[in-house]
């Protein structure tokens, strides 16, 4: 496959033309009465027409056939997607998941739409309030058919395999340790070349936004350069009666068939695209002298609520990275938070959980949950030599943390039987170490 080409930055106003039609794009004009090629002029909005300036996303599509030639939508099973949070009773304990097994493609195929699974939740669809976690389990691509989400953005992290992924606005071809956003009402398409595994955060009614910086200044986190948009590419395809869009819609899917690919878009320009990113860009902050910085110093993606400073979702990673921490225990602190906390592994070891917790898996600590590092890291990071040391080297972890308390699926407690049972044994070898007549405590330091 050629190495495919991409714009650079996040959130620009962009254009491009594929370049087998050069000067598809009307010029000085969105909506001309006929339009270069003879194409078909159309508007894709990713917010309210009348927005501010500043947060106004929309794009304008000139494609062979608008997208509205389909055939009714009809309802189709939705197999392990859901929006329903009361399918069983709360659970607020230390939750963490194995990793989730892929079927085997010599025994049934399963494309990235029939692998998703809805593993927790919470908010309302219809609102336009809240957010969802995915895991997806495919060996197949998904032929001569795509999807895309009424509901919401989704932002796509894949633990294992390549996925190429289709969109209205080109290719894009995404690994592990990289990441994207397809957001919400762009139709795609996925292939896979293996067994592949990944998870999902869909968010309703808001974008990913990069975080403010404040006194970190102009620089650093996640750089607008590094994030890459598809360029044009078009396929002039018949499929007679044999194309299928998916349209997630209210937390079910219909589908609707049609005669042609809707991979069909010529030229296109505006703010609203598909992006992708890889991790290894970022640029970590981190702690200099003592004490634990917090772990939104790590976030690369954030959507924002209506409350300054409270995130219905934030997308952190733990990158590779110096600790140097004078006097200070260095893994992550014991945490009781307001937030709900998921962490999945793409690959490698995590600082504070050495063993159980595995590339493919995850866990989730929900709102004032108590939750820390085991009991073995504990005692090794109490005693360990405070030198300048590299953490996380070869790994890459990563958290959805949200404002809302999340409720876990049936499917995420019951069904899918990768629920680690002993999670909570971890903590049990903690004792104390109080004395209460000496208050200097012995150590390396």
């Amino acid at each position: 496959m050629a190495e495919l080409k991409y714009i650079s930055g996040f959130g620009n106003e962009c254009a491009s033309e594929d370049p087998r039609c050069p000067g598809s794009l009307p010029e000085g004009q969105n909506n001309p009465q006929v339009c270069p090629y003879n194409l078909y002029a159309e508007q894709l909005s990713g917010s309210a027409f009348t927005c501010p300036r500043s947060t106004n996303k929309r794009s304008w599509l000139y494609r062979i056939l608008p997208s509205v030639s389909h055939k009714p939508f009809e309802s189709i099973d939705r197999g392990h997607i859901t929006h329903n949070w009361d399918e069983v009773g709360s659970d607020p304990n230390q939750l963490r998941w194995k990793p989730f097994e892929i079927p085997k493609a010599s025994q049934k195929k399963v494309d990235f739409v029939s692998g998703l699974h809805t593993l927790c939740g919470a908010g309302d669809i219809r609102s336009n309030n809240g957010l969802a976690i995915h895991i997806f389990l495919c060996n197949s691509s998904m032929e001569n058919r795509c999807l895309y989400n009424s509901d919401g953005d989704f932002l796509i992290v894949p633990q294992k395999g390549k996925l190429l992924i289709y969109t209205e606005f080109g290719k894009m071809l995404l690994q592990p340790n990289e990441i994207c956003v397809i957001q919400r009402g762009m139709r795609f398409s996925i292939d896979v070349f293996e067994e592949t595994r990944g998870y999902i955060l869909e968010v309703y009614g808001v974008h990913f936004e990069l975080p403010d910086l404040g006194p970190i200044g102009a620089n650093g986190l996640a750089n607008p350069r590094d994030f890459l948009i598809p360029v044009a590419w078009y396929e002039d395809r018949q499929v007679p009666g044999g194309y299928t869009v998916i349209n997630k819609y209210h937390g079910n899917l219909f589908a609707a068939k049609q005669e042609v690919s809707p991979f069909n878009v010529v030229a296109w320009h505006g703010n609203y695209t598909p992006y992708k990113y890889n991790l290894e860009n970022f640029m970590a902050i981190n702690a200099v002298a003592f004490d634990h910085a917090d772990p939104s110093i790590f976030t690369v993606l954030t959507a924002k609520s209506v409350r300054p400073g409270v995130a219905i979702a934030d997308f952190v990673i733990f990158p590779p990275r110096w600790g140097v921490a004078d006097k200070t225990f260095r893994p992550p602190y014991y945490h009781r938070n307001c937030m709900s906390e998921f962490m999945g592994l793409i690959k490698g070891h995590y600082e504070a959980k050495q063993d159980g917790f595995m590339p493919g898996g995850g866990s989730l600590h929900s709102a004032m949950t108590p939750h820390g590092p085991d009991a073995d890291c504990f005692e090794k990071a109490s005693m360990a030599k405070l030198v300048p040391e590299r953490i996380a080297d070869g790994t890459m972890a990563f958290m959805f943390e949200s404002s809302l308390s999340l409720a876990v699926t049936k499917w995420g407690l019951k069904t899918c039987s990768f629920l680690d049972e002993n999670y909570y044994k971890c903590w049990e070898p903690l004792r104390s170490h109080f004395t209460p007549k000496s208050r200097n405590p012995t150590g390396p330091n």
